[in-house]
């Protein structure tokens, strides 16, 4: 009888020590299958520079400067999960050579190139949005709509949006920005919101705003590879 008593002490201490295992194992497992299985590569596009400032905010602010405090956000975010990341613009100056009659477009055909040159899983480009009546206001994404990856990846953005911005638009929508349709890799345009309504700008302007808006773009980027 003791003998029984001892076996079955054996196989109690057997069992949990598997469970335990089991548990860490699977532990192990969540926490590898959330990890990049490769690099992939995002390129990140802080809209305008230059002489080109965009949108003009509600108390002044330039899009342009805005646009590449985000970028430089969305980066650090993304490469410390394991993306290995391209900016088009890493300064407030725009990509057009100096010399250029048509600086804007020269502009555009440089991002066209980094893009094409960095062969991107996607691309996201940063944007501050503006309209001439005050009370629009919400995050947006945008997307061409002949890419079906573009609109997937614009509603997982979009979705995380809803979830974790104050007044967030609803839904992701077809835009005809160049961006977008210059390339075949999937693209879309992230208006962060809209520095022509007063508080939005404010919020914009905010250090933490800017990390819950890249956060989430964060979050839809994974969700998208997922």
């Amino acid at each position: 009888m003791i003998k029984v008593i001892k076996i079955q002490k054996k196989l109690l201490i057997f069992f949990a020590c598997a469970l335990v295992f089991c548990t860490m194992f699977g532990v192990f497992f969540a926490v590898k299958s959330s990890t990049p299985m490769w690099k992939a590569v995002i390129v990140i596009d802080a809209g305008h520079g230059g002489i080109d400032n965009g949108s003009v905010g509600y108390s002044g602010s330039y899009e342009s400067e805005l646009n590449l405090k985000y970028a430089f956000c969305l980066k650090k975010y993304c490469q410390d999960f394991g993306y290995k990341v391209v900016l088009t613009r890493t300064n407030e100056n725009g990509l057009y050579s100096p010399f250029a009659q048509n600086k804007k477009k020269d502009d555009m055909q440089k991002r066209k190139e980094i893009i094409e040159n960095a062969s991107p899983d996607i691309v996201v480009s940063i944007h501050m949005n503006s309209y001439p009546e005050e009370y629009c206001r919400g995050a947006q994404v945008f997307y061409n709509k002949q890419s079906e990856s573009g609109k997937m990846l614009a509603d997982c953005i979009q979705k995380q949006f809803v979830s974790n911005l104050v007044k967030a638009r609803k839904s992701a929508d077809v835009g005809d920005y160049y961006i977008c349709n210059a390339t075949n890799y999937t693209s879309v345009i992230c208006e962060c919101g809209f520095i022509s309504n007063k508080q939005e700008e404010d919020l914009l302007k905010s250090d933490d705003y800017c990390n819950q808006v890249c956060y989430s773009i964060l979050l839809g980027i994974m969700s998208y590879f997922a």
